[in-house]
């Protein structure tokens, strides 16, 4: 017989799973043509948590193989969204800045949103929401903390 504790668990990180990916496609089908959920992401992630960090520290954040994590940064930089400068502390290196441009464009992204999300908001009330995101963020920071050592390759 199953692990009821396992079993409910599994059923947890499912359900966040499914949810993520249904607002993945959301959050994709109101970015500009040409721009996908990744790029958006290194643009709201530089506005989160910091910029000037370099691309392989974005690369171990995002659990992605640096060469993807360089081709998201070529088509930001393209873009104007972002600028990459010389690190002054490692010459061989660079660092990853989000430019006013690409502040706006994250703006205008969630602003795009904005009828999606007022549906959500019909369906679930702001309170039910505000009490649902301390757990939910404890549960993203204990899941970061426990990530399983990167393969080195």
């Amino acid at each position: 017989m199953p692990d009821p504790a396992l079993a409910l668990y599994f059923r947890l990180l499912n359900e966040i799973g499914i949810i993520a990916q249904l607002s993945r496609t959301l959050l994709e089908a109101r970015l500009p043509s040409g721009f996908v959920l990744a790029q958006f992401s290194v643009l709201n992630h530089l506005v989160r948590v910091s910029d000037g960090q370099t691309p392989l520290t974005l690369a171990r954040a995002f659990q992605v193989p640096k060469t993807s994590m360089t081709h998201s940064l070529a088509v930001l930089e393209r873009a104007g969204l972002i600028a990459l400068q010389a690190n002054p502390e490692d010459g061989r290196s660079k660092l990853v800045h989000i430019t006013d441009a690409g502040r706006a464009f994250r703006q205008s992204t969630i602003e795009a949103l904005a009828p999606d999300l007022g549906r959500i908001a019909t369906y679930m009330p702001p309170d039910q929401a505000a009490k649902m995101l301390p757990d939910l963020e404890s549960l993203r920071q204990f899941l970061d903390a426990e990530r399983p050592p990167l393969d080195k390759s």
